[in-house]
């Protein structure tokens, strides 16, 4: 049996290398993620969840977006965010159009904890700033296409990057933004666009 995981065969390619330090950084969200759950009484989706909320706009803080964003059934998603609701972290907002449909926000307590959980990360960030510009520039193109790939077999869901925007575009071999109308060098690369229009397939 093949396994990148078998440290005998791990030593022939460099590609199971990448993928083991992969799992490793993953691991290392999990820690730091799990940590910030624990300081505030919640769940790992949950700190998510009020992540999410905090940084994106009215229309993507739907149950149905958070599931898709997070790979979860739909009422599994509605039950981490009816225990936000009982702890008085988030509210329900009616859609005026559609009595049926809702919009979650933070309450002041749930923006409170978001911000603070917002840099739960910031222990991966900062070894990074040792490296130079070229070789993070490089790690970002190589992650990016990783990301895309992984979108394209369905995989991971939702992916606001440039690679999968209709806006994106390669120009005589650069990448392009047809909404801004620039070529974009490879650290305006973007992996979470707030102007992010989906690619039809």
């Amino acid at each position: 049996m093949i396994s990148v995981f078998d440290v005998n065969r791990q030593q022939q390619k460099i590609d199971r290398k990448i993928v083991v330090a992969l799992e490793r950084i993953s691991e290392a969200f999990r820690v730091l993620l799990w940590n910030e759950s624990k300081e505030n009484a919640l769940s790992p989706i949950q700190i998510q969840a009020l992540i999410f909320l905090l940084f994106h706009t009215a229309d993507k803080c739907t149950i149905s977006y958070l599931a898709k964003e997070f790979n979860l059934s739909k009422p599994t998603m509605s039950d981490s965010i009816k225990v936000l609701v009982q702890k008085g972290l988030v509210k329900k907002i009616a859609d005026t159009e559609d009595s049926r449909s809702y919009n979650i926000a933070l309450t002041a307590s749930g923006k409170r904890i978001a911000e603070k959980s917002a840099n739960f990360a910031l222990d991966i960030e900062k070894p990074l700033a040792a490296i130079s510009g070229e070789k993070k520039e490089l790690v970002l193109s190589a992650l990016l296409d990783l990301i895309f790939d992984l979108n394209q077999k369905g995989i991971i869901t939702l992916q606001r990057m440039c690679f999968s925007c209709t806006h994106y575009q390669k120009k005589n071999g650069k990448h392009y933004c047809n909404l801004l109308q620039t070529t974009l060098a490879a650290n305006d690369l973007r992996v979470d666009c707030p102007e992010h229009e989906m690619l039809e397939n």
